[in-house]
């Protein structure tokens, strides 16, 4: 019978956008957008083409990063997105884990303490532990402690514009803005052989969430408590959400936060999703309500910005009104 329609020609087929083409023209879909027969896109360390109607990309092994920055915001090495308002020490990532905790080379930790009066958690200070040298980063510096125990791990430190960087030998660096926000970056070496808050990496996200004792928990509350440092600190019970807590900063927050959902972001809006780092964004405006407001607002539009960066979208979003950097004291 007949249908009424459009239908390509036969040894055509439908490209998407109202075309008919030959197949090996036929377009690639990533984010939701289309991209033509040859194009190149790079997803991590990776370049993937378009080659008829499918994706084909290199295999190179990535660094992996995770991110906590904010009033406990978490992405893991493998892309998992949750948050956690813990307030105690927690291992963020360490190689001590299941039946090798005794052969691990390095270990960090976060100091997470209340921000603002609703309960949210910020980390205050991070503590790496290289072989026998501990490092603690706090109050926009960092101090080295020498332990008896453990082996030589070599480490340089360096501050890139606003940030403090430490990189040691055995492939850990560390991220810091001197603030809330620390990137953990890990080589490839590693995978699958770390555990903590920033999960496994593995290249796998549904398993982050592997508590200390090896379960796998779907409750994100569970598995943060099961990483604490002390079993003197009390767990965390409830997720806490401040804009229901101060509902008078919610209009506020969301007005300020719309520029992460703007046209300021738009190239970035199909390779990194915006809606996670806008719902963190509106917790955090609305959580920091004893000082520091803007601070915790432009971190939350930076880390967005940084995964746009990761993704090749270079967003300039900051303005004399908006987050200002004063280029010229950090060049």
């Amino acid at each position: 019978e007949c249908v009424s329609g459009c239908v390509c020609p036969q040894g055509l087929y439908d490209d998407g956008r109202g075309g008919c083409v030959e197949h090996k023209d036929c377009p690639c879909i990533h984010n939701n957008q289309w991209y033509s027969s040859g194009q190149k896109i790079k997803v991590d360390c990776n370049t993937c083409t378009c080659q008829k109607g499918v994706w084909t990309c290199s295999e190179n092994s990535c660094y992996g990063t995770c991110m906590i920055y904010g009033s406990g915001h978490y992405i893991t090495f493998d892309g998992k997105f949750y948050d956690f308002d813990g307030s105690c020490e927690y291992v963020a990532t360490q190689d001590f884990c299941g039946d090798r905790k005794s052969s691990g080379s390095f270990s960090i930790i976060t100091e997470n303490v209340p921000c603002g009066t609703t309960g949210v958690t910020c980390s205050k200070a991070i503590k790496i532990f290289l072989g026998k040298t501990e490092l603690k980063l706090e109050n926009k510096d960092y101090k080295e402690i020498q332990r008896d125990v453990g082996d030589d791990v070599r480490y340089w430190n360096r501050t890139v514009g606003l940030y403090l960087v430490i990189e040691a030998s055995n492939g850990v660096m560390l991220i810091w803005d001197k603030k809330t926000t620390v990137f953990i970056k890990l080589t490839p070496d590693f995978k699958g052989q770390v555990c903590g808050l920033c999960g496994n990496f593995d290249g796998k996200s549904n398993n982050d969430f592997t508590t200390r004792s090896g379960l796998q928990e779907t409750n994100a509350l569970k598995f943060g408590n099961s990483w604490k440092q002390s079993s003197m600190c009390p767990d965390a019970t409830y997720e806490i959400k401040p804009c229901d807590l101060k509902p008078h900063r919610k209009s506020w927050a969301e007005k300020e936060c719309s520029i992460i959902q703007s046209k300021i972001f738009k190239i970035c809006h199909s390779k990194v999703d915006p809606k996670p780092f806008y719902e963190a964004c509106v917790h955090d405006a609305c959580s920091c309500d004893s000082g520091g407001d803007c601070e915790c607002f432009c971190s939350a539009v930076a880390a967005y910005a940084q995964e746009c960066t990761k993704a090749e979208a270079c967003v300039f979003w900051r303005t004399p009104d908006i987050c200002p950097i004063f280029c010229d004291y950090y060049n």
